[in-house]
């Protein structure tokens, strides 16, 4: 069942990363500064109400973190909103995502 899931949740990614998706890191500056994925932009999960105007709702967003929680919590806030978003989970994650 979970499989399936992550499947799904794959083909999303990809579709996203095709359309020219924001990725979005929401760990902390400190965190982004030592190890990020390149093209990211940094809006740390607790400022994510504040600064979600700079994200362009026409565009998908991809959202990770480092294990999957805070992302989780960004990506529920962003899809309120209107984006167009999915949680790609932990930065590890993600960067299995980028070499589909």
């Amino acid at each position: 069942m979970f499989g399936l899931f992550k499947s799904k949740k794959k083909e999303v990614i990809k579709k996203y990363l095709e359309e020219g998706a924001q990725l979005l890191d929401v760990r902390t500056s400190s965190e982004f500064n030592s190890n990020h994925i390149e093209g990211s932009k940094n809006i740390p999960v607790q400022v994510i109400d504040q600064k979600m105007k700079s994200l362009d709702k026409e565009k998908p967003v991809i959202v990770y973190c480092a294990m999957g929680g805070r992302s989780n919590i960004a990506a529920s806030k962003l899809k309120a909103n209107g984006f167009k978003v999915v949680n790609a989970g932990g930065i590890g994650s993600m960067r299995k995502h980028l070499k589909l």
